[in-house]
């Protein structure tokens, strides 16, 4: 889902907020763990503001029914926005809205691939241990569509015409590429050479053309200085999300988030595969600095490894809790904004789940906004090309609600001087795990083994040399 334009989107600002972080230190603290279970703390994200050319698309399904939220990432003058959207019918003016971008930003940073840390306990103590918790312009569109004998001898159906917000919007249908094609081009807007082909596939599917483009007066009305999300509600047994007429004008592979919000279980694509990334493996400590570069080379290594012909699995969880959270959950405000319309209905539970249940059983009040039950996230990440990616994504809701998320484990080692034999084997082993980080991150990243290691100021042994320690105590060891 790409504008006509798309240079890469500005970064914007996340919030992370201490009550949650509380909340975690309570379950956490609750019973006795795994050293490496879920519950950690999270120190770090890797949210779409660190791909240049990154669409966010959310798709709230159930049945038929589909509400898609578009965030563009489009920057530039306001006037040269257009974008052009095949969609599986026709749509009403009442199916169509303005959504605020924050709410794509919170459900980014909510389900986004995280760093969590952990701390190596006393190897002396017997008793249990608990996790160490760090808190750190054009014309409008009824001028666009004002000359329909025109339309019609191009073969181009002029459906109806709205202003949605600072949108001015067309809904068309038309018999043949070429004439959609020319139509577009009077009518302002620049479609790039070859689009023709990209168009004639959704006509013969019987597909009709969402067109927006911005319209600045109204823009200026509601003080707008950026392009908001678009959403569309509509009814079709098609669940699908057309990329193919971004790639026609694309300087190179582009970045697609879809965060899928479904009643039952994991979004899928049915006619690509659908692969999770690599997760909970544990990464050198210096990673915590350089987690960004770290996300984008290990996503692009697994991106070569599959030959750039997959989906990747980024997120998939129960919206009624996370562990540990990125962010607060979405309120059910949020989602219901988003379009999640089954919130409150009193219908039969599907399985997975309860229907629209807000809160969870044990949760302290107070604590932020209560997770919403009943909603099912996936995120799903995919880079492509026309070469790559010949047909649109086509998805399908699974009853799978397993929890996945992608997490990458930092283990800060015990540096007491405590001695006992447990001491001694937990030091031998320790050089053994520094080793095997150190390749670990290599193989994720291609990055240079050697190099990592001395990143790590790995001795010759293999085990890290504290900065501090006394030149005497390296003697006998």
């Amino acid at each position: 889902m790409k504008p006509l334009a798309h240079p890469a989107a500005p970064a914007r600002p996340s919030a992370l907020a201490l009550p949650l972080f509380l909340l975690i230190i309570m379950a956490c603290w609750a019973g006795a763990r795994p050293a490496l279970a879920f519950c950690g703390f999270y120190v770090a994200k890797a949210d779409a503001k660190l791909f240049n050319q990154a669409s966010q698309v959310v798709l709230v399904r159930d049945e038929d029914r589909t509400v898609m939220t578009m965030d563009n990432d489009f920057k530039g003058d306001a006037k040269e926005f257009a974008v052009v959207i095949p969609v599986p019918t026709f749509i009403e003016r009442g199916q169509i809205h303005v959504a605020e971008r924050a709410l794509i930003d919170h459900l980014d940073a909510y389900s986004a691939p995280r760093l969590v840390e952990y701390y190596d306990p006393d190897p002396c103590q017997r008793w249990g241990t608990k996790d160490r918790i760090n808190v750190g312009g054009y014309a409008k569109a009824t001028e666009m569509a004002a000359a329909p004998a025109r339309a019609r001898s191009l073969g181009v159906t002029v459906e109806a015409t709205y202003t949605v917000g600072e949108y001015d919007i067309v809904i068309l249908s038309a018999k043949q590429s070429d004439g959609l094609e020319i139509w577009l081009r009077e009518s302002g807007y620049q479609i790039p050479q070859g689009a023709a082909r990209a168009l004639g596939a959704y006509i013969k599917q019987g597909m009709h053309f969402f067109v927006a483009k911005v319209n600045l007066k109204e823009q200026g009305k509601l003080g707008f200085t950026y392009l908001r999300p678009i959403q569309v509600a509509y009814e079709s047994p098609r669940f699908m999300l057309p990329i193919r007429l971004g790639m026609v004008n694309a300087a190179g592979p582009q970045e697609l988030f879809v965060y899928a919000l479904t009643r039952k279980g994991r979004v899928e694509t049915t006619n690509y595969r659908t692969v999770r990334l690599p997760t909970g493996e544990e990464v050198p400590l210096f990673v915590k600095n350089e987690f960004g570069p770290f996300y984008k080379a290990m996503f692009s290594r697994q991106v070569r490894k599959e030959e750039m012909r997959t989906v990747f699995l980024e997120y998939a969880w129960d919206m009624g809790w996370c562990d540990p959270c990125a962010a607060d959950p979405l309120s059910a405000a949020e989602l219901h904004s988003l379009g999640v319309f089954w919130l409150g209905d009193s219908g039969p539970a599907p399985a997975g789940g309860a229907r629209g249940k807000i809160g969870r059983p044990g949760r302290p009040p107070g604590f932020g906004p209560a997770p919403v039950e009943g909603v099912f996230l996936t995120r799903l990440h995919v880079r492509y090309d026309a070469a790559h990616f010949p047909e649109d994504l086509v998805f399908q809701e699974t009853g799978d609600n397993e929890n996945f998320q992608g997490r990458y484990v930092l283990r800060y080692p015990w540096t007491g001087t405590a001695a006992c034999e447990a001491a001694a084997a937990y030091r031998r082993d320790l050089a053994t795990r520094q080793r095997q980080e150190a390749q670990t991150l290599a193989e994720l990243t291609d990055w240079d083994v050697a190099k990592i290691r001395r990143k790590m100021n790995l001795r010759a042994s293999g085990s890290v040399t504290p900065p501090d320690e006394p030149w005497w105590k390296r003697i006998w060891q």
